[in-house]
């Protein structure tokens, strides 16, 4: 099992940027896909954006253009930017590993989008 610890969330206004961190307990960047989701009170949890093994990435369409994910390998930590942020944006936000029938998640990080 890998541990995943996230940092970076806070308040921010409408328009701002954040950026979340999460660092894995060990290398598995090379063959584990990382992911970022979010859940919102009321709502399902949902995937914003993953980066796979070979360094392709997805996002969902509401973040398109607004959303980066990314990861480090040296410092051994993936990374989602996020910028013009917007009030539906709010949510826990959590790092998830995964390969076959492995699935790490994170603790989760709060974003809260207000002004």
């Amino acid at each position: 099992q890998v541990q995943l610890v996230e940092s970076g969330g806070g308040l921010v206004q409408p328009g701002g940027s954040l950026r979340l961190s999460c660092a894995p307990s060990r290398s598995i960047f090379s063959s584990y896909i990382m992911a970022w989701y979010r859940q919102a009170p009321g709502k399902q949890r949902e995937m914003v954006a993953n980066i796979t093994p070979s360094g392709r990435t997805n996002y969902l369409d509401s973040v398109k253009g607004r959303f980066t994910i990314s990861r480090d390998n040296a410092k051994n930590t993936v990374y989602l930017q996020m910028s013009s942020l917007k009030p539906e944006d709010t949510a826990v936000y959590y790092c998830n590993a995964n390969r076959l029938t492995l699935n790490s998640w994170g603790q989760g990080t709060q974003v809260t989008v207000s002004s």
